[in-house]
Protein backbone atom coordinates (compact mmCIF):
# COMPACT_ATOMS: atom_id res chain seq x y z
CA UNK A 1 0.00 0.00 0.00
CA UNK A 2 1.28 3.25 -0.79
CA UNK A 3 1.06 6.56 1.44
CA UNK A 4 1.81 10.40 0.75
CA UNK A 5 3.33 12.55 2.98
CA UNK A 6 4.15 16.37 2.71
CA UNK A 7 8.07 16.85 2.62
CA UNK A 8 10.29 19.10 5.34
CA UNK A 9 13.78 20.18 4.96
CA UNK A 10 14.53 17.09 6.88
CA UNK A 11 13.65 15.58 3.78
CA UNK A 12 16.28 17.40 1.63
CA UNK A 13 19.48 14.80 1.36
CA UNK A 14 17.16 12.69 0.12
CA UNK A 15 15.20 14.80 -2.38
CA UNK A 16 18.10 15.63 -3.40
CA UNK A 17 19.37 12.07 -4.22
CA UNK A 18 16.00 11.14 -5.82
CA UNK A 19 16.42 13.99 -8.58
CA UNK A 20 19.81 13.10 -9.18
CA UNK A 21 18.91 9.72 -9.97
CA UNK A 22 15.87 10.95 -12.08
CA UNK A 23 18.27 13.32 -14.10
CA UNK A 24 20.31 10.30 -15.20
CA UNK A 25 17.51 8.40 -16.05
CA UNK A 26 15.88 11.38 -17.96
CA UNK A 27 19.49 11.76 -19.77
CA UNK A 28 18.89 15.69 -19.18
CA UNK A 29 22.01 17.44 -19.29
CA UNK A 30 21.34 18.98 -15.51
CA UNK A 31 25.46 19.25 -14.80
CA UNK A 32 24.54 19.49 -10.67
CA UNK A 33 25.34 17.30 -8.34
CA UNK A 34 24.20 16.16 -5.03
CA UNK A 35 24.86 19.07 -2.68
CA UNK A 36 23.39 21.54 -5.22
CA UNK A 37 20.55 19.61 -6.12
CA UNK A 38 19.73 19.81 -2.14
CA UNK A 39 20.51 24.14 -2.25
CA UNK A 40 17.94 24.02 -5.36
CA UNK A 41 15.50 21.93 -3.62
CA UNK A 42 15.68 23.99 -0.39
CA UNK A 43 14.89 26.86 -2.63
CA UNK A 44 11.91 25.86 -3.96
CA UNK A 45 10.21 24.32 -1.58
CA UNK A 46 10.99 28.32 0.16
CA UNK A 47 9.09 29.50 -2.27
CA UNK A 48 6.09 28.22 -4.75
CA UNK A 49 7.19 24.19 -4.58
CA UNK A 50 5.71 21.98 -2.39
CA UNK A 51 7.69 17.76 -2.42
CA UNK A 52 5.64 14.92 -1.69
CA UNK A 53 7.51 11.19 -0.38
CA UNK A 54 5.68 8.55 -1.43
CA UNK A 55 6.48 5.39 0.66
CA UNK A 56 5.44 1.29 0.78
CA UNK A 57 5.61 -0.17 3.80
CA UNK A 58 7.09 2.93 5.15
CA UNK A 59 10.21 2.47 2.74
CA UNK A 60 10.65 5.71 0.73
CA UNK A 61 10.20 4.61 -3.20
CA UNK A 62 9.72 8.39 -4.93
CA UNK A 63 8.58 11.94 -4.86
CA UNK A 64 7.03 14.43 -6.74
CA UNK A 65 7.45 18.11 -6.78
CA UNK A 66 4.61 20.50 -7.64
CA UNK A 67 4.33 24.48 -8.48
CA UNK A 68 1.67 24.69 -5.92
CA UNK A 69 0.90 28.72 -7.29
CA UNK A 70 0.08 27.95 -10.85
CA UNK A 71 -3.10 26.97 -12.35
CA UNK A 72 -2.99 24.12 -13.48
CA UNK A 73 -0.74 22.37 -10.88
CA UNK A 74 2.52 22.30 -12.74
CA UNK A 75 4.33 19.18 -11.82
CA UNK A 76 8.00 19.68 -11.86
CA UNK A 77 9.18 16.54 -11.10
CA UNK A 78 8.05 12.82 -10.72
CA UNK A 79 10.26 9.55 -9.57
CA UNK A 80 9.43 6.19 -8.40
CA UNK A 81 13.21 4.90 -7.51
CA UNK A 82 14.36 1.67 -9.73
CA UNK A 83 13.68 -1.12 -7.70
CA UNK A 84 10.00 0.03 -7.47
CA UNK A 85 9.06 0.62 -11.14
CA UNK A 86 6.98 -1.67 -13.10
CA UNK A 87 5.04 -2.91 -10.46
CA UNK A 88 2.02 0.24 -10.57
CA UNK A 89 3.61 2.30 -8.07
CA UNK A 90 3.85 4.84 -10.39
CA UNK A 91 0.49 4.70 -11.35
CA UNK A 92 -0.45 4.13 -7.87
CA UNK A 93 1.54 7.16 -6.67
CA UNK A 94 0.45 9.63 -8.92
CA UNK A 95 -3.34 8.98 -8.03
CA UNK A 96 -2.97 9.09 -4.93
CA UNK A 97 -0.95 12.72 -5.54
CA UNK A 98 -4.01 13.92 -7.32
CA UNK A 99 -5.55 13.02 -4.24
CA UNK A 100 -3.90 14.63 -1.97
CA UNK A 101 -3.66 17.85 -4.50
CA UNK A 102 -7.79 17.51 -4.23
CA UNK A 103 -6.97 18.33 -8.57
CA UNK A 104 -7.49 16.28 -11.69
CA UNK A 105 -5.91 19.42 -13.59
CA UNK A 106 -2.06 19.04 -13.88
CA UNK A 107 0.86 20.27 -16.07
CA UNK A 108 4.17 17.96 -16.58
CA UNK A 109 6.60 18.57 -18.79
CA UNK A 110 8.68 15.65 -20.54
CA UNK A 111 11.71 15.48 -22.60
CA UNK A 112 11.57 14.55 -26.34
CA UNK A 113 13.71 11.81 -26.00
CA UNK A 114 12.12 9.87 -22.60
CA UNK A 115 10.27 7.64 -24.26
CA UNK A 116 9.30 5.70 -21.28
CA UNK A 117 8.29 8.73 -19.37
CA UNK A 118 6.33 9.69 -22.38
CA UNK A 119 4.50 6.31 -22.26
CA UNK A 120 3.77 6.55 -18.76
CA UNK A 121 1.96 10.34 -18.85
CA UNK A 122 -0.12 9.25 -21.69
CA UNK A 123 -0.93 6.07 -19.81
CA UNK A 124 -2.15 8.49 -17.21
CA UNK A 125 -4.32 10.81 -19.23
CA UNK A 126 -2.15 13.35 -20.29
CA UNK A 127 -2.39 14.58 -24.11
CA UNK A 128 0.60 16.92 -25.65
CA UNK A 129 -0.09 20.64 -25.75
CA UNK A 130 3.00 21.82 -26.68
CA UNK A 131 6.72 21.20 -28.50
CA UNK A 132 9.29 23.49 -26.30
CA UNK A 133 12.53 23.89 -27.97
CA UNK A 134 15.86 24.83 -27.34
CA UNK A 135 18.39 26.21 -29.71
CA UNK A 136 22.33 25.96 -28.39
CA UNK A 137 24.86 25.69 -30.76
CA UNK A 138 24.09 28.09 -34.23
CA UNK A 139 23.61 26.08 -37.32
CA UNK A 140 22.03 28.12 -39.85
CA UNK A 141 21.44 31.68 -40.16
Amino acid sequence: MISVRKCSSYDLTLLAEYNKRLIEDEKSDNPMDPAQLRGRMKRFLETDYAAYLFESDGIAIGYALVKTTSSPLYLRQFYIDRPYRRQHFGLQAFRLLLETLNTDSIDVEVLVWNTPALAFWKKMGFEERSLYMRRETPSGP
